[in-house]
């Protein structure tokens, strides 16, 4: 689908985005984890060529095909569905970077299968992402990952194969000569953006849309954080607020896949930080179910807005990853239910135990679903010192 030059250039921006999201420089001798649909192969064996080339050591894994994971949740007994592969958990204590190429051959192959099956397997699996979380707070491993075009993700999408690769392009900057460049430039424009936001002393944040009033609380000890390239492309800049202070209605009017089940028009309702009704138009017994996955299903974990003057990318995609950093003609928000962030301490992350996470009201759970909301929004920080200012309106953040 895409020529050589571009998965050139596709490549070298994923390894200036895994470098950027690591907190300390990468060295020789470090290890890589390439992992990759089947259709991204031809990705993958450029990006294996380009990690010998910095003297690192890659480790590639391609991912179980359609046919393989749904016989995985339709056949395993409970203690398959919770078998950890040994050599897993070695690999992720000594992994410094990890770098996934998503390539779907469908989108909707898992919606004949219970949701919870899939939910006891992601919390079987949360040792792993702790483990990495923990390592990346310590600043010795990062991540990153794309999406390759495929014709289910084009025909979800509503659009020719063809035009869902030109997106990707244009969204990416794989149409000019030196892409990561004009990466370079955005990460530096947004690092004046996230210091004005963490330097407001806001006691709480209200959202306000055509179908959405929410009030978010920061909480204490928080920082904004984003276009750090941990996903490719990424426009959004967020905080992991304090899931306590969550109330009124929250509304996601761009569509969501996930795990094989299409979800659309999400409403939720929050009092005392946690979800009391979870409504949608299609897919709502599939949202429930999520929603009751663990304790911290319910809560929120993350919060992000986009400047629609960064993210070229201005129709659906049917790929969270784009959708949640949609520009078009407002911007977006989106609210993600489950796991926090740490990187949106404003201290030391590897400093940031268990218990301290649950003094400041970070979330901790096996879930993390980015909910998109595209509609034209108000946001206003309520301070501290009693004045209100507009944060951000019409897609665009009001620092200037």
């Amino acid at each position: 689908m895409f020529d050589k030059e571009v998965l050139e250039k596709y490549a070298d921006v994923l390894l200036w985005g895994l470098s950027t999201a690591r907190k300390g420089a990468f060295k020789k001798g470090d290890v890589v984890l390439v992992q990759y649909d089947p259709a991204a192969l031809g990705l993958a064996e450029i990006l294996y060529r380009k990690i010998l080339e910095r003297d690192m050591y890659p480790v590639q894994r391609m991912g179980l095909t359609n046919t393989m994971e749904h016989t995985f949740y339709q056949m395993a007994s409970e203690p398959q569905l919770k078998f950890l592969p040994p050599g897993d958990r070695e690999l992720y204590q000594a992994v410094s970077g990890r770098i996934f190429l998503r390539a779907p051959g469908s989108l909707t192959y898992l919606k004949d299968i219970d949701p919870s099956r899939i939910g006891k397997v992601l919390v079987s699996r949360k040792p792993f992402r702790e483990i990495m979380d923990k390592r990346e707070e310590r600043g010795v491993y990062s991540w990153t990952l794309c999406t390759y075009p495929t014709a289910a993700l084009a025909k979800h999408a509503k659009m020719p194969l063809s035009a869902y690769a030109e997106q990707i392009k244009k969204a990416c900057f794989l149409n000019l000569k030196d892409p990561v460049r004009k990466w370079e430039a955005i990460h530096a424009e947004a690092a004046g953006i996230k210091k004005w936001l963490s330097g407001l002393k806001v006691k709480y944040f209200r959202v306000v849309s055509r179908n959405m009033d929410l009030v978010l609380t920061p909480g204490d000890k928080r920082k904004w954080a984003g276009i750090s390239g941990h996903n490719i492309p990424s426009f959004e800049v967020f905080l992991s607020p304090d899931f306590r202070g969550t109330e009124g209605v929250y509304y996601a009017n761009l569509p969501s896949f996930r795990s094989g089940n299409y979800v659309e028009g999400v409403r939720l309702v929050f009092k005392k930080g946690k979800v009391v009704e979870a409504e949608a138009k299609k897919g709502g017994e599939f949202l429930k179910k999520q929603v009751a996955m663990d304790r911290g299903a319910s809560r929120v974990g993350e919060f992000s807005l986009t400047d629609k003057r960064f993210s070229l990318i201005d129709r659906f995609m049917a790929d969270t990853l784009f959708d949640e950093n949609f520009g078009g003609t407002d911007g977006n928000c989106h609210l993600a239910l489950g796991a926090s962030y740490s990187d949106t301490f404003s201290g030391n992350p590897a400093r940031l135990t268990k218990e301290m996470k649950g003094k400041l009201g970070f979330n901790d759970s096996a879930l993390h679903w980015d909910l998109v909301n595209t509609e034209s929004k108000t946001v206003t920080a309520h301070l501290a010192d009693g004045r209100e200012m507009v944060i951000y309106e019409k897609g665009v953040f009001r620092n200037k």
